[in-house]
C-alpha cells in the first residue's frame, strides 16, 4: 500500500494549523485568546434571511436533492444583482452557476479546466485556494510577486505579468485575480481590469477573478467587477459569495459568472460531484439578494468602525499599519523590532504575550512573510482589549522577549 499520495504530497504543511494548535493549547490552559486570525464573521445574517430558511425548511419537499448548478431563482437573483450593481447583463442559464461557497467553485473550476503540467499564474501573497486549488488539480503555479511597498501596486503587478508570460513554458492557461484582496486588502479600479483583460486576450489566457469582498468597502467608490470591461466575458469568469456580504459564511453559497465555456465546464464537473447546497439555504439566499439591503450597509458600517478602532489604537500603541479601503482585514507589516523573526514566530509571540491570534503572512505565500493578517471579527470591546494587550507587549524589551523565546 502507498505511504504517500500524489496530490497530498504536493501540498505543504498547512501553516495555519500550527498557529491553531498553539491557540488551542492556550485556551485549554484557561487563557482568554482574542481570535483575529480567521476571517470568520461573528454576527448572524439578517432576521428575514433566517426566517426564510426556517419557512422553507418546513416544506416536506424541500429536503430532497437540489440542483448542482443552483436553483433557477437563485441564479436569476444573482444576475439581477450584477445588473443593479455593475450594469452587467448575464444569462442565468449559460453565464451563471451557484457553488458551495466561492472556495469550492474555484477549486472545482481548476479541476475542470487544467491538465497535468498546465500553468496558472497567481499573485503572491494570495488566498491559499488560489494557488493550491490549481496544484491539487495537477497544474503548476507561476508566482507573480506583489510589491506591497509601491503605491502603484496594481500597475506593478500587470508589468510583472507582461514580463513573465513570454518566459513561461508551457504558455499559461489562466491568471487568478482577487480584489478587494484577501489577505492584503488591496483594491483596484476599472482601468486595472481593462489592462488585465487586454494583456490576457493578447496572450490567450483566461482570467479567474475572485470578488468575494466587493461589498465591504469604506469610501465612496465601490469596487468594480472585471465583467464591466467590454469583451471581458470572452475570457473571464468571476466568483462572488454570500459569506461576507450577508454574514452567511457557514451557509456556503457562492457564484461563478461570466464566460459561458468556463461556466459550463464548472457545471459539468459539479454534476458529477454534488447536488448543490440544501434547497432552503438557496431559497433564503434569494431572499437575501432580492430583499432589503439595509443589512449589507449595516455590516459595512460595522466593519469600518472596527477597522478604525484597531488601526487608530495600534498606531497609537506604536505598531504602524495602513488603513485599508476594503475587505475585513488589515495587512499589517511586522513591528520594526520583530521584522527579522518572520510572521510565524511573531504570530506565536503575539499569542503567548498578548493573547491575540492573527494569521501569519507566510501562510499566504513567501512574499507575505513580513506581514500578519488581522481579521475584524471581534466586537469593539474585544478589539479594545486586544489593543491594550498588544500595547503592553510592545512596551516590553524586545531583546528580552526574543531571548526568552529562543
Amino acid at each position: 500500500m502507498r505511504d504517500e499520495f500524489y496530490r497530498i504530497k504536493r501540498l505543504p504543511p498547512y501553516v495555519f494549523a500550527e498557529v491553531n494548535a498553539v491557540k488551542a493549547a492556550h485556551r485549554a490552559s484557561g487563557r482568554d485568546i482574542i481570535d483575529l486570525g480567521m476571517g470568520n464573521p461573528d454576527t448572524p445574517p439578517a432576521p428575514h434571511i433566517i426566517e426564510k430558511l426556517k419557512e422553507t425548511a418546513n416544506d416536506p419537499k424541500a429536503h430532497r436533492y437540489s440542483m448542482s448548478r443552483g436553483i433557477t431563482g437563485l441564479r436569476k437573483a444573482q444576475c439581477g444583482y450584477y445588473q443593479r450593481r455593475f450594469g452587467v447583463e448575464l444569462d442565468p442559464e449559460t453565464e451563471m452557476i451557484t457553488s458551495i461557497g466561492s472556495k469550492e467553485g474555484l477549486a472545482n473550476l481548476a479541476n475542470a479546466i487544467t491538465s497535468p503540467g498546465d500553468v496558472i499564474m497567481v499573485p503572491d501573497p494570495s488566498y491559499p485556494i488560489h494557488p493550491y486549488g490549481s496544484i491539487i488539480a495537477g497544474a503548476s503555479v507561476w508566482t507573480l510577486p506583489k510589491q506591497m511597498d509601491r503605491p502603484d501596486h496594481g500597475a506593478a503587478l500587470l508589468q510583472e505579468l507582461k514580463q513573465s508570460i513570454p518566459h513561461c513554458n508551457p504558455k499559461p492557461l489562466a491568471l487568478i485575480l482577487n480584489y478587494p484582496c484577501n489577505p492584503t486588502a488591496e483594491t483596484v479600479d476599472l482601468a486595472f481590469y481593462e489592462e488585465a483583460v487586454s494583456i490576457c486576450k493578447h496572450y490567450g489566457l483566461y482570467i479567474l477573478s475572485d470578488l468575494a469582498y466587493c461589498e465591504l468597502y469604506y469610501n465612496d467608490v465601490p469596487p468594480p467587477s472585471i465583467l464591466q470591461v467590454k469583451g471581458a466575458k470572452d475570457i473571464a469568469v468571476e466568483f462572488t459569495s454570500m459569506s461576507k456580504t450577508y454574514s452567511m459564511a457557514g451557509w456556503r453559497i457562492g457564484f461563478c459568472a461570466g464566460n459561458p465555456q468556463l461556466v459550463q465546464a464548472l457545471r459539468k464537473i459539479k454534476s458529477y460531484l454534488d447536488y448543490g447546497a440544501f434547497t432552503p439555504i438557496q431559497v433564503a439566499a434569494v431572499s437575501a439578494i432580492n430583499g432589503p439591503q439595509d443589512c449589507v450597509a449595516e455590516l459595512r458600517q460595522m466593519y469600518k468602525e472596527r477597522r478604525d478602532i484597531l488601526v487608530d489604537g495600534l498606531n497609537a500603541a506604536g505598531w504602524k499599519m495602513p488603513r485599508p479601503d476594503a475587505s475585513m482585514f488589515i495587512w499589517a507589516p511586522l513591528p520594526e523590532a520583530y521584522k527579522e523573526i518572520g510572521s510565524m514566530a511573531f504570530a506565536k509571540l503575539l499569542l503567548d504575550k498578548a493573547e491575540v491570534a492573527v494569521a501569519p503572512g507566510i501562510g499566504f505565500g513567501r512574499y507575505g512573510d513580513a506581514y500578519v493578517r488581522i481579521a475584524l471579527v471581534e466586537n469593539k470591546h474585544r478589539l479594545r482589549q486586544a489593543i491594550r494587550n498588544i500595547k503592553q507587549f510592545l512596551s516590553e524589551d524586545p531583546q528580552k522577549i526574543l531571548a526568552e523565546a529562543a
